[in-house]
């Protein structure tokens, strides 16, 4: 007898290398080491490499692939034309959507080619394009000059200097990187699942990633951090917390950056924001959004027995480092490129496409079409 599973609850859907989730344990694993190995020990770009290579690089090869990441940004001039005369008030995701699909018009590789050398280089590509489609549309909607591209500075770094249109601090720099170090993948989450969706038809890589875009937009997955802002403008001050949490609560309404789909203890990348957040805070003089955050997550682990997820602190995070709020779910999807295009690149090693059954819950089979001047 079918099993049904409303959101593929507990189905095992494929097999994958490249990281595990353990909900009940509050673990993470990107192909082998725990979370909390890598994070302040790697950068982003040793991330990338784990998860496309299954194995951290050593210098040369680091220093090779961060080349190769650096020469892939420039833009078509189409998109950069495109990015400049989109509507200023356009939602960033849906300008990055767009930007991610248009890349696929210039790339001159046969389109229906889905062997790894020519998967590798398009992760590539779209990996260090992301973050300038990004930067580029925020610079542009303020009116301001696009920054040259540079190919000295890291994906972090370069993202922080093409917003700000200048070079930013080490300080900056170690915490945005952590940040994406802490997304890059996170098991058959929707987004990466709806890429797999796609791949598995034979389609192509622009496509597979223009779809996760698209499913990460959503407010249930990569939108939920910019909640959490507004949720902590709202209430405004560390006195108003209890009044307005044990209000949510009395009403059943959600609470942003609380629990989690999958874990079912402490999320393990919480932690690591946090201790972010709170020295971020501190160096800014301005604590209330810690204290405010840490207030919510006491009351909501005390009446809920929820924990808080990445979104509840990475929020804090990335207002403190000066990035606007539309800003946050974007790069979440310049992090989520790495972990998107290496599941993409393993699906088609071994694929099968997704094909689930549904159960109907219809009418019983028997009605008869009645005559159109009769019904």
């Amino acid at each position: 007898m079918p099993v049904t599973s409303p959101g593929l609850k507990g189905i095992v859907a494929a097999t994958t290398r490249l990281s595990d989730v353990l909900g009940d344990e509050g673990i993470l694993i990107y192909a082998g080491y725990d979370i909390n190995e890598l994070a302040g020990k790697v950068s982003y770009e040793e991330v990338v490499y784990l998860l496309w290579h299954d194995r951290l690089p050593n210098r040369i090869e680091l220093d090779k692939f961060k080349a190769d990441l650096h020469a892939a940004r420039t833009l078509p001039a189409p998109v950069v034309d495109f990015l400049t005369h989109a509507p200023k008030d356009a939602n960033v995701m849906d300008v990055l959507r767009t930007g991610v699909s248009m890349l696929g018009l210039y790339d001159l590789a046969p389109v229906g080619a889905q062997g790894e050398d020519v998967l590798l280089p398009r992760a590539i590509s779209l990996t260090a394009k992301v973050g300038v489609i990004i930067a580029y549309f925020h610079r542009a909607r303020q009116g301001k000059s696009l920054p040259p591209i540079r190919t000295d500075l890291d994906e972090a770094a370069h993202f922080l200097y093409l917003i700000n249109g200048e070079t930013p601090g080490p300080e900056a720099v170690a915490t945005l990187d952590m940040a994406y170090v802490l997304h890059a993948d996170h098991g058959f989450n929707a987004s990466t699942f709806s890429a797999l969706v796609t791949i598995a038809t034979l389609s192509d890589i622009y496509s597979a990633v223009t779809t996760a875009i698209g499913t990460l937009k959503g407010p249930l997955h990569g939108g939920a951090n910019e909640a959490v802002i507004h949720m902590l403008e709202e209430i405004g001050t560390p006195e108003n917390v209890d009044a307005w949490v044990y209000d949510k609560l009395a009403k059943k309404e959600k609470i942003m950056g609380m629990g989690h789909a999958v874990y079912k203890v402490l999320d393990p990348r919480a932690p690591h924001l946090k201790a972010m957040a709170i020295k971020l805070t501190h160096e800014l003089g301005e604590t209330k959004w810690v204290e405010m955050s840490d207030r919510i997550a006491e009351i909501v682990k005390k009446e809920k027995k929820l924990n808080a997820n990445v979104d509840f602190y990475s929020a804090t995070v990335y207002y403190s480092l000066g990035i606007p709020t539309d800003l946050f779910t974007p790069i979440f999807a310049i992090a989520r490129m790495s972990g998107w295009t290496g599941h993409i690149i393993e699906q088609l090693k071994d694929n099968k496409i997704f094909r689930p059954s549904s159960e109907y819950v219809g009418f019983p089979v028997g009605k008869k079409v009645e005559p159109i001047d009769q019904r």
